[in-house]
């Protein structure tokens, strides 16, 4: 319970400005509880009036009744909306900060943990924790008023006190039993459950390709697999709690014919009058529910606290790993770019080893080399997607371990061969990157990109929504729409990886002609395969293998460099 207690006070943070709701919601629920043990206690009045025939003293109590009723769906009303309140509050909260610590995950915890993991810790998860304020007004308001129910029953009968009191301790040992094994299983079911929902959100991501692939039967197969790994793992945790509830079922009626049995010696021997036999056995009922209600509240518990570590190790960092960042900011970037020494592996797949390279400020420069030779893993270690195993990256002197969030991917745009494309407008999609953006520099970014006459001809043309990663635009045009992202920026270095590749060669010029024209005010590298883009950058940096480079024009290379004489004849480039 401690851990169930530490746990309710990280929830409590995200509920900060909701502390009157919470206020008011515990002063009602004690109202609530004491209305609610004193309500059995006219309840038995009512059976003593009846069994005397007070006719008086019956309509009394009813009318007492009616109004402590009346009273008692007011409190419940209140806490009901207080307890929605809140939910949506803590939900709300705990959402947006998985989703803020999500995106401040290193790629490293990003690539060995599907989608499967953050969607369910992101609804599932979150729900449990938000649901906290209704678990505890709901179990355990009515545990203590069960409770309240016991000791009542002692001041009655101190032999049918014992006799609860012993079935109590017998049947919680049981259900103490079943939670145990039943969190353990639950544990291994959330794993399996995640595996699934990370499936799913394949299904429907790659459904297109899935189809034009022709893979719908393969996928169906690894789809099945999982599916049925998670519904036969929900069904083995269910089939264990059936067998606890059927075991449970069968001490709680051995114990309800016991305490027939007691009863009627009770009475039989004068120990106890038949009004307050009545009121013991109506109590008796709800009493029986004590540890039932115990259980359920302690299964809840088990599973806020398992739905806690779970979100938690994502919030703080435990499992999944948070990208770090210096202190040091720089606040007017020059765009100088040095690698001295980088080595960097994929896990034990060794990508770059020892090289080093310098870029100046204001120069564009393309890196180029066969696949798989590690252009790209250069891009992203310049942009902090990745740490470097060993060396230095320096932008503008500084090692970018030193330097802030902002220093780096404030000042850095990279543009991919195949950038993802949000399901919102063209206009929300640029407004992503500049809230403040204006029509003007709307058209001039699309003007740039080429894509001005494509927007023009669609149906709601800047808010016309683009679909499920730009399902709507070519692949060319989702390229252009990055680049328009990009250049709307306006940061000081620009990186293109493969970023023209799906162009036409009338378009791909165009975009040509922007980077051009941004010649000499950013620091532009470019990773490309056409002449054309190649030629006219101010240095070519070839990688050859992992740990060797050759630098130069297009025209030194072509003289002084054979591989790369090689590669560029044979058209790979």
């Amino acid at each position: 319970m401690r851990e169930f207690f530490r746990n309710i006070r990280k929830v409590l943070k995200y509920a900060k400005n909701d502390k009157l709701k919470i206020f008011i919601f515990i002063i009602f629920n004690i109202l609530s509880l004491i209305f609610s043990v004193i309500f059995p206690i006219f309840s038995a009045k009512i059976i003593i009036s009846i069994t005397s025939s007070q006719i008086k003293q019956l309509i009394l109590t009813g009318f007492v009744l009616l109004i402590l009723n009346f009273f008692l769906l007011i409190f419940n009303y209140i806490i009901r909306k207080c307890s929605n309140m809140i939910y949506k509050d803590i939900f709300s909260n705990l959402q947006m900060d998985i989703s803020t610590n999500a995106l401040k995950i290193s790629n490293k915890s990003l690539d060995k943990n599907g989608t499967g993991v953050f969607l369910e810790r992101l609804t599932t998860d979150a729900s449990s924790l938000a649901n906290i304020f209704t678990l505890l007004s709901v179990k355990l308001i009515r545990i203590l008023k069960y409770i309240g129910y016991l000791i009542a029953v002692l001041f009655i009968s101190k032999i049918m006190f014992i006799y609860l009191l012993i079935f109590i301790i017998v049947y919680a040992l049981l259900e103490r039993h079943r939670i145990k094994i039943g969190a353990i299983e639950t544990k291994i079911f959330r794993k399996k459950q995640e595996a699934s929902t990370g499936i799913i959100n394949e299904l429907v991501r790659g459904v297109r390709d899935i189809k034009m692939l022709g893979t719908e039967e393969s996928f169906r197969r690894i789809f099945n697999k999982k599916i049925s790994e998670t519904n036969n793992q929900r069904y083995e945790k269910n089939s264990i709690i059936r067998s606890y509830l059927l075991l449970s079922d069968f001490v709680r009626d051995t114990f309800t014919l016991g305490e027939f049995l007691l009863l009627f010696f009770l009475l039989y021997k004068g120990y106890l009058e038949s009004a307050n036999a009545l009121i013991i056995y109506n109590y008796s009922i709800s009493i029986i529910n004590i540890v039932y209600l115990y259980s359920n509240f302690m299964s809840q518990a088990k599973e806020f606290n398992l739905s806690s570590s779970r979100v938690f190790e994502l919030v703080d960092g435990v499992m999944f790993k948070k990208e770090k960042f210096g202190n040091t900011h720089i606040d007017n970037i020059k765009g100088d770019i040095e690698l001295k020494n980088v080595s960097f592996s994929y896990d034990k797949n060794q990508v770059l080893d020892n090289i080093s390279f310098k870029i100046k400020n204001n120069t564009t420069v393309a890196i180029v080399g066969k696949s798989g030779v590690g252009k790209s893993t250069i891009f992203n270690l310049i942009c902090k997607m990745y740490d470097v195993k060993k060396g230095k990256i320096l932008l503008d002197g500084i090692d970018i371990k030193k330097l802030d969030r902002e220093s780096i991917r404030g000042n850095i745009t990279i543009i991919r061969q195949d950038p993802y494309i949000f399901n919102m407008s063209i206009k929300d999609n640029l407004k992503l990157v500049k809230e403040d953006l204006t029509i003007e520099e709307m058209k001039s970014v699309l003007k740039l990109s080429s894509l001005e006459k494509k927007v023009n001809k669609l149906p709601e043309k800047y808010d016309t929504v683009v679909g499920e990663n730009g399902v709507i635009l070519s692949g060319g045009e989702k390229q252009r729409l990055a680049i328009a992202r990009a250049l709307l920026q306006k940061t000081k270095i620009i990186l293109f990886d493969e970023a023209t590749s799906a162009l036409d060669n009338e378009t791909q010029s165009e975009v040509q002609k922007a980077i051009t024209n941004m010649k000499g005010d950013y620091t532009i590298l470019i990773i490309a395969h056409r002449l054309s883009t190649i030629v006219s950058a101010d240095k070519i940096i070839f990688i050859k293998d992992k740990s060797t480079i050759v630098e130069g024009t297009h025209k030194e290379l072509m003289k002084n460099c054979k591989e790369y004489k090689e590669l560029y004849k044979s058209g790979n480039l």
